[in-house]
């Protein structure tokens, strides 16, 4: 009997289950499965899973545990994806075009180690947009953007997607949620097209077009819409909430209470950006900085200048917070808007927060970023977490955000995708 690798479906979205078997192997034969992609920057990354056939010759990785010496051990269906690593340190994995699906390649060796002959290979296309998901540039006014509407005819619940530092136009969650049933609005703010090209000072009213814009779309569901905000997108989530109109939920995944890095204008009211103490530096690797402490209390002074007024928001807020992040202290920054808030009776925010996971709280089955360049910081740092429990929580953090925006934006509709 020939080996047989099955890879399925052979195309998904990137945040659905894997499912690998193999058949036609001897009973208890020792193999070795590999997993690699190339990023749209020529990067590869690899992951390697062990395994031991059944007495019946068969390998399914939703019952067959991984052994010692791999990437990861246990049973771990998505192992293959979520234990990547790229060859060259200091990478993330990204995607910037959603159009097209990523290919991953798995191959089946012989042996352990050293590695045998190549038994068979497979590919699997993991994409972006669901079937039916439109993408609509937005320049709309100031406002550079992408909408992303769900197949049907709408309404849909609407959401604005704020990413971090990084700068640019990032479309992969938006995309993604789109294709949960969400008109999502990927936004760009800075280092886009005629956008400012650095991070120096921003002002609210290009926010509140966007929000706007939502607003008067046919196709998004009012009365308010949802925010979304990683790291930077966080505190910008935040202050949006804060001082804007028409929002009635905000989510953030390890953002900040404070104004970071870069003055923020609205009218008359400005926020510098909180202080930064150069000195808590560590360098726990040469050449990568950790940056946990580096940032000032807001709740101090003379810092608190920088504190967003969050006591002031009107709408339900949801705190993802990985417990090991190592860009600043996530977890603190949610205990003190919980207390701001409900100092001013306001109702206590959703706050979940993650053992062993780091900064990059990504959609599910995303690789771990473990250090990385920050391009505000101008160093490589580190991110924090541990593979196997940040794995585990991006899976129940997406299905938390999905949760509570369905809940607040969409009451009383059924839910596009059962969680």
């Amino acid at each position: 009997m020939a080996v047989s690798l099955q890879v399925s479906p052979s195309r998904c979205l990137f945040d659905e289950p894997l499912q690998v078997k193999v058949t036609g192997l001897c009973p208890g034969q020792d193999v070795t499965l590999q997993a690699a992609l190339t990023d749209e920057g020529g990067e590869t990354f690899t992951s390697v899973g062990r395994y031991r056939a059944g007495s019946s010759g068969e390998l399914e990785l939703s019952r067959s545990p991984a052994l010692d010496g791999g990437s990861f051990t246990g049973i771990e269906p998505e192992g293959l994806l979520w234990a990547l690593e790229p060859r060259t340190p200091l990478r993330r994995l990204l995607r910037k075009n959603v159009q097209s699906p990523q290919r991953v390649d798995f191959l089946l060796y012989e042996n352990h180690e050293p590695r045998g002959k190549l038994l068979a290979t497979a590919a699997q296309e993991r994409g972006f947009m669901g079937e039916g998901v439109r993408r609509i540039p937005v320049r709309e006014g100031r406002v550079r953007a992408s909408l992303f509407l769900p197949p049907g005819t709408g309404p849909f619940p609407g959401v604005i997607e704020i990413p971090g530092t990084g700068g640019g136009l990032l479309e992969y969650k938006a995309s993604l949620l789109a294709s949960k049933g969400f008109a999502t609005l990927a936004l760009a703010y800075y280092n886009y097209e005629d956008l400012p090209t650095k991070m120096k000072e921003f002002h609210l009213e290009y926010f509140e077009e966007a929000v706007n814009y939502m607003l008067r779309h046919p196709k998004v569901k009012g009365p308010g819409i949802g925010l979304i905000g990683h790291s930077k997108g966080g505190d910008l989530a935040i202050s949006m909430a804060s001082f804007l109109k028409g929002i009635t939920a905000t989510a953030t995944v390890n953002g900040s209470i404070a104004n970071v890095g870069a003055t923020l204008h609205y009218g008359d009211i400005t926020l510098p950006p909180i202080g930064v103490n150069a000195k808590n530096v560590t360098f726990p690797e040469k050449g990568v900085a950790d940056i946990t402490n580096v940032l000032e209390n807001p709740l101090e002074e003379p810092h608190r200048k920088s504190l967003i007024p969050v006591w002031k928001a009107d709408c339900k807020f949801l705190f993802i917070v990985g417990e090991d992040d190592r860009n600043w202290r996530s977890e603190f920054y949610a205990k003190a808007a919980c207390e701001l808030l409900q100092e001013e009776r306001k109702e206590k925010p959703e706050v979940y927060v993650y053992p062993r996971t780091g900064h990059y709280i990504e959609p599910p089955y995303f690789p771990l970023c473990k250090s990385s360049f920050h391009k505000l910081v101008g160093l490589p740092v580190v991110w924090g977490g541990e593979p196997k429990p940040h794995a585990k929580a991006q899976v129940d953090a997406w299905h938390k955000i999905q949760a509570f925006f369905h809940n607040h934006l969409n009451q009383g509709a059924t839910l596009v995708n059962k969680l």
